[in-house]
């Protein structure tokens, strides 16, 4: 419960539109887009500007309340649940697109911007952001770099964390840093910016951020290929990046998916394929449709059932549709949907899927998968519902399992979603125990008091991690 004294303070500094306490702002800003996961805050606040975050975290800083910044909430690690309550700071009002530098090539943004919004206005310019995490629709460019998301461009692009250049920061005690900048070289120093992004607003609030952009891809052509045979898929996807061609998208999904998808989206697609791998490839035409022709020849070696190439515009956003509608798709099955992200070496994706249908009979759950194929970065996602304790139960040991798996087949306990408080207690099973400690230094350094999204990353257990012989 916050005292009256720093309610006033507060409220002098953004007024008394932009900060609530009322029970509705509260049960609001309680939970994220993370199943099962709630807390309150004692306050919900909406700085317009730098200078008021600075002058919030003076106040917060000063009393020692903890503070969550958050945009649109839409992650999937609890990343801004207010576990330890305090402030949960809204960054919608700073929203403004500040400069679009056609010298350089660059945008600065304040964190508030809606991903999808930006991206269109860079877009009517003829130039190009290629993050696209599925969440762009309503999530925000501050809560992308928090997270470092990625998106189904990611393997031929690169994720948030290539295209931010500079960010200006609000520290916990209320002072305020600038990283990079305008330019494409900087070595002044330890790099700053990258450590920022993807620390899930640990470290800072981030205010404003100095994005890259690129040219546009000329042309673009979209493909299926369908499988009856998972390991054929998995070849695939080996060969095309062995044969030295990067598509711009390589998506995976597997047959609970497919059938999934297909109910919801009425597609057309083949209920009877145990994978389907969806690939686009853009650039200059020439090199597109010579991609295209061998990845077409390279599917149909390694046993492809059939292979669909787009015909027109139109069936290219079919295809793309069928991909990007498979999580509003599988939350209509049951009341609780929990979408979770493991990735491997992409050599190992057909082993990951099957370890992955191998643990959801184990534990009779219902996991379905699709994902990044390209990059390694799975999606399992379980329908369950949350009033069944018992099944939930089920469906949580299955996730430890799924992540014990990726770190023996040599992959991570996430690949683009984030740590936050879900995957906390297994971070140590990743980095070690020397690696947690270090992050703890590097939190230490930024916010002595704990202040900032308390926690989150870091488990006041760390699961024990028991390795299981299946071989």
């Amino acid at each position: 419960m916050l005292e009256e004294v720093v309610k006033r303070e507060l409220r002098s500094i953004v007024g008394d539109t932009f900060f609530h306490d009322d029970p509705e702002s509260l049960v609001t800003h309680s939970y994220d887009g993370t199943p099962m996961q709630q807390a309150f805050p004692d306050g919900v606040i909406y700085p317009g500007s730098t200078e008021e975050v600075a002058a919030v975290m003076k106040v917060l800083n000063r009393h020692r309340i903890p503070l969550v910044s958050r945009g649109s909430g839409t992650n999937l690690c609890g990343g801004t649940v207010p576990v330890h309550g305090g402030i949960v700071m809204v960054m919608h009002r700073m929203n403004r697109i500040l400069d679009v530098d056609l010298d350089n090539l660059t945008a600065t943004v304040q964190p508030g911007i809606i991903t999808k919004e930006f991206i269109t206005h860079i877009e009517s310019l003829g130039l190009f952001y290629p993050p696209d995490p599925s969440s762009m629709a309503i999530s925000t460019i501050g809560g992308n770099i928090a997270e470092c998301s990625g998106g189904l461009r990611g393997l031929k692009y690169g994720t948030t964390k290539d295209y931010v250049i500079g960010l200006e920061a609000v520290l916990a005690n209320g002072e305020i840093i600038r990283t990079g900048g305008k330019l494409m070289k900087d070595v002044a120093g330890y790099d700053l910016t990258k450590l920022l992004v993807g620390s899930e607003g640990t470290l800072a609030v981030i205010t404003e951020a100095t994005l890259k952009l690129i040219p546009p891809p000329k042309y673009k052509k979209t493909m299926l290929a369908m499988y009856k045979d998972i390991y054929g898929a998995a070849r695939s996807v080996s060969s095309i990046i062995k044969n030295q061609i990067i598509p711009a998208t390589l998506e995976f999904m597997d047959n609970p998916t497919i059938r999934v998808v297909d109910d919801f989206a009425k597609l057309g697609l083949p209920l009877d394929m145990e994978a389907i791998l969806l690939i686009e490839q853009d650039g200059e035409m020439e090199m597109v449709e010579r991609d295209i022709e061998v990845i077409v020849s390279i599917c149909q070696s390694e046993n492809a059932a059939r292979v669909e190439v787009a015909e027109s515009a139109e069936h290219a956003m079919k295809l793309m549709t069928a991909r990007r509608s498979a999580f509003t798709a599988l939350a209509r099955l049951r009341p609780t949907t929990i979408l979770e992200d493991a990735t491997v070496p992409r050599s190992r994706i057909a082993d990951m899927v099957l370890e992955i249908n191998r643990i959801a009979n184990k534990h009779n759950v219902q996991i379905c998968t699709f994902g990044h194929a390209g990059d390694g970065n799975l999606h399992p996602t379980a329908t369950t519902d949350a009033r069944d304790q018992e099944e939930v139960h089920r469906v949580e040991a299955a996730f430890e399992e799924i992540f014990e798996a990726a770190i023996r087949l040599g992959g991570t306990i996430t690949g683009e979603h984030g740590v936050g408080m879900v995957k906390a207690p297994y971070l140590e099973w990743k980095v070690g125990s020397a690696g947690i400690e270090m992050m703890r230094g590097i939190k230490m350094a930024f916010d002595p008091h704990n202040l900032l999204n308390p926690g989150k990353l870091f488990a006041k257990e760390s699961r024990k991690r028991v390795v299981i012989d299946h071989g």
